[in-house]
């Protein structure tokens, strides 16, 4: 067998699709534009989309192997080309650009990746290599081209892609605050404590609290979506990580430490509520969620923290827990609040307790000469003496419609008759201030008693509401008089 036979035979059977062909015709138009001043290939072609085509229809086939013709579904290659406006179409156009480039800047090889279609209409992507064949290098007359049919790899990149740009947009388009984080410095932090022996993490941080500050400093930030950079006021990704002390500080050196306290548990996934910061100095309570990814808890190199914003619920709470404890129209405590603290008192003390009681003289008058309205004015305004008046550990209430008590833990005799007096002066400026207003004099009952014992401070508030009660009589006596 001859040396041409053996190449004719390994054309015919190569495993990789070969076409030879003939791009003399590509070559004498590109040689026809150049005379006519051409330089820039992919400017004259961007200029008219045709010319592309132009350049295709020189390609001319001259022979193809047997595994292109099983590739594109031909029964010979004369059935392939007279078919071949059906193999070169549609996108193809759009990929045959760099070839073309290349070709007319003198490469005499060139790679490509590009379109064609079998003849029962399938869509192949297939990788191009073509060569203009030795001695054929002035006229392009000879033109080896090979063809992979990678297809299915470009399925699968393009189905990879497609995954990537969905999860990529589920993250940025999260309604939550979303951070992708490296915590494999922490860790090895954690190891390295492991090995020296620490059993007792807990008295560990609480001995070296800069253990828990090296550790929040060697949290890496790989990525954050668009809701964080709305919820900490940051103008992108690069503003809020170099501003990340900021946002992380001052409570949050605990709330790390309990998380700490939890991955030294080998608890990867945790949940808790924690306060950050704005980069506005705006607190901002959170609920967190964190999860060290599944095929990372090896190395904790890929940590996921989702961030909800609870500071509105947080002060609705607070605002329904102020109103059960406390009295809308005077801002004082109610007696809800004043019945617990009794019992809390009695129990613990600090003892000696003084207890002030209070009654506002006058109110069922007011209220049905001048209105309910009028009335509540007076009872705000009591809200407003004692609440001038007394500082913590005591604290005043409202306890019924118009009565009043103050309560005075550690405070002796002495301590009380004190506060009686501040309440009285307090309440002659009081009354000064509104003189000229409603016409209105607040008039209180003041009864005051102490005791030293739990077991005392029923006794006490039975001795405090008889002087009070007295106090009111004399009021009325005098009134009369």
């Amino acid at each position: 067998m001859s040396a041409s036979t053996d190449l004719e035979s390994m054309f015919d059977l190569s495993p990789v699709s070969l076409w030879l062909e003939d791009y003399s015709g590509l070559k004498d138009l590109f040689d026809q534009w150049r005379l006519a001043g051409v330089t820039d290939l992919a400017a004259h072609l961007a200029a008219d989309p045709a010319r592309i085509r132009d350049c295709m229809a020189c390609y001319k086939v001259l022979r193809v192997n047997q595994h292109t013709l099983t590739l594109f579904g031909a029964r010979s290659q004369d059935h392939l080309l007279a078919a071949l406006d059906q193999v070169f179409r549609d996108d193809m156009a759009d990929c045959v650009m760099h070839e073309l480039e290349q070709l007319w800047q003198g490469a005499l090889s060139v790679e490509n990746q590009t379109v064609n279609y079998t003849l029962d209409g399938r869509r192949l992507d297939v990788q191009v290599r073509l060569r203009i064949l030795p001695g054929h290098e002035d006229r392009w007359g000879r033109v080896l081209v090979s063809l992979d049919d990678i297809t299915a790899r470009v399925a699968a990149y393009r189905e990879r892609t497609e995954a990537e740009r969905y999860a990529r947009g589920l993250f940025n388009h999260s309604p939550v605050s979303l951070w992708v984080e490296d915590f494999s410095a922490v860790k090895k932090l954690l190891d390295e404590i492991r090995q020296r022996g620490i059993t007792d993490f807990t008295t560990f941080i609480k001995v070296h609290p800069e253990f828990v500050t090296r550790c929040m400093q060697e949290i890496r930030v790989i990525d954050v979506n668009r809701e964080t950079l709305r919820m900490f006021g940051a103008a992108d990704t690069a503003d809020l990580l170099r501003n990340i002390p900021r946002v992380f500080r001052d409570e949050m050196q605990d709330s790390f430490a309990d998380q700490l306290q939890d991955l030294w548990n080998n608890k990867t996934s945790q949940q808790r509520e924690v306060v950050n910061y704005s980069l506005a100095g705006d607190p901002i309570n959170i609920h967190m969620q964190f999860t060290v990814l599944q095929h990372h808890l090896q190395t904790w190199d890929l940590v996921l923290v989702s961030l909800v914003d609870i500071t509105a619920r947080k002060k609705a709470e607070a605002y329904l827990e102020y109103l059960g404890r406390h009295d809308v129209l005077t801002q004082l405590c109610n007696r809800a609040f004043y019945t617990e603290e009794l019992h809390r008192l009695a129990r613990k003390g600090p003892w000696p307790v003084s207890v002030v009681a209070i009654d506002l003289n006058g109110l069922k008058r007011v209220n049905d000469e001048d209105g309910h309205a009028a009335g509540d004015a007076l009872l705000r305004r009591v809200g407003e003496v004692l609440t001038q008046a007394v500082d913590a550990p005591g604290w005043p209430a409202r306890i019924g419609g118009d009565e009043f008590a103050v309560l005075l833990p550690a405070t002796d005799e002495r301590g009380a008759a004190g506060m009686r007096d501040r309440i009285v002066s307090l309440l002659d400026l009081n009354n000064q201030f509104h003189a000229g207003q409603s016409g209105h004099v607040v008039h209180l009952a003041i009864g005051v008693a102490t005791c030293g014992s739990g077991d005392q401070l029923e006794a006490a508030l039975q001795r405090a509401d008889r002087a009070m009660y007295e106090d009111k009589a004399r009021h009325y006596a005098s009134s009369v008089a």
